[in-house]
């Protein structure tokens, strides 16, 4: 994995981690308050598999 794609792959888990961090626990997942972080755990999931698709796509076109 190439450097630009490992300093992406940290940022998503961070905002990931932040995000299951400020949950609130207590309430529904959908609920109002929860909503704003689901989406953004959801963006970040999905930028985690993107990156990963474009890892193995970079990997594809190399000759050795």
């Amino acid at each position: 994995m190439q450097k630009f794609y490992k300093v992406f792959l940290v940022v998503f888990i961070v905002f990931i981690a932040i995000n299951l961090y400020a949950l609130d626990w207590q309430t529904d997942l959908l609920s109002e308050d929860n909503l704003k972080f689901v989406f953004s755990i959801a963006a970040a999931v999905l930028g985690l598999i993107l990156l990963f698709v474009l890892d193995t796509w970079s990997r594809i076109g190399v000759k050795k």
